[in-house]
């Protein structure tokens, strides 16, 4: 279910020569992944308590996990652990009670705007057309309006939007307004992207096709991602490894490399006896913790 690659050109006035080429990538390996040096993103012993009522109430302890340069990364767990409240931490808009976030080896605790970072919901100005949404990421790091409409015009094709520039987020489907979200973070220009359950409220089908496409893309740009998903599946079909969280408050009970050879073809992947036994260890995790 991966979808055949288009090239888009770029505006002249330079701006787009942030982004190498697009190319079709279905028969070409990935990227070396950066191993050495240190982690492009990472939590250290990061925990967090909200005040209430009745006292301190931890919501995360001692989380540590990290992220290396141009890695897929998943975090699971089950609801209510905390995911959404380090995805917060880690993008500088919310303090941890201890612990430190660290970006290519600099502390970053409590600083935003060092990371992009896509939430659940993909937060499209219904008042702005398909474009201006797509833009505001270039335009949030001083590109003109102009500028940043002729590079994000450009990505269109790539990202399945051609011919959608004009229209509104109402006349969108699903995976739409995802894809525009999604080049919408891609373009604010940061090296670590998160992404909360960006494919949640996406049909069976859709899902699928979105996560080859995700695979695509960031096998393209060579960003280093971390995702949080409730799909065990998702998880391991998109990622080099996948940390386990523990209900609340939120602990880092297992972190599982993801040994599956790239690039990964949706329908192959998840039939395969390798993955088939990554995802009943997954699932024994999950249901170990109760």
């Amino acid at each position: 279910m991966r979808e055949t690659a288009s090239r888009s050109s770029t505006s002249s006035s330079g701006e787009g020569e942030f982004f190498r080429d697009t190319v079709a990538r279905s028969s070409s390996p990935p990227p070396r992944r950066g191993r050495g040096g240190p982690p492009r993103l990472e939590a250290r012993a990061i925990s967090k308590h909200f005040e209430t009522h009745a006292g301190a109430l931890p919501a995360l302890v001692d989380v540590s996990l990290a992220a290396g340069a141009g890695e897929f990364v998943s975090i699971i767990g089950p609801s209510g652990c905390g995911k959404t409240t380090l995805f917060n931490i880690l993008a500088g808009l919310e303090p941890p009670s201890s612990g430190d976030v660290l970006l290519n080896g600099v502390e970053r605790t409590s600083q935003p705007g060092a990371v992009g970072y896509m939430l659940q919901k993909d937060l499209l100005l219904p008042w702005k057309s398909t474009l201006d949404n797509a833009a505001l990421g270039l335009q949030l790091q001083g590109v003109s309006w102009r500028r940043a409409r002729e590079e994000a015009r450009g990505w269109f094709p790539r990202f399945g939007l051609e011919g959608f520039e004009r229209e509104y987020p109402h006349a969108l489907s699903g995976g739409m307004r995802q894809r525009a979200a999604l080049l919408r973070t891609f373009l604010a220009r940061r090296e670590v992207l998160l992404l909360d359950e960006p494919f949640g409220a996406l049909d069976a089908l859709t899902r699928a096709e979105m996560q080859g496409w995700l695979l695509d893309v960031w096998t393209e740009f060579g960003k280093t991602i971390v995702l949080v998903t409730h799909d065990v599946e998702e998880a391991i079909f998109l990622s080099d490894r996948v940390y386990v969280m523990t209900p609340r408050p939120g602990r880092i009970a297992a972190a599982v490399e993801v040994a599956l050879p790239r690039p990964r073809v949706y329908d192959e992947a998840v039939t395969s006896v390798p993955f088939l036994a990554l995802k009943r260890k997954l699932l024994d995790s999950l249901r170990s913790l109760g």
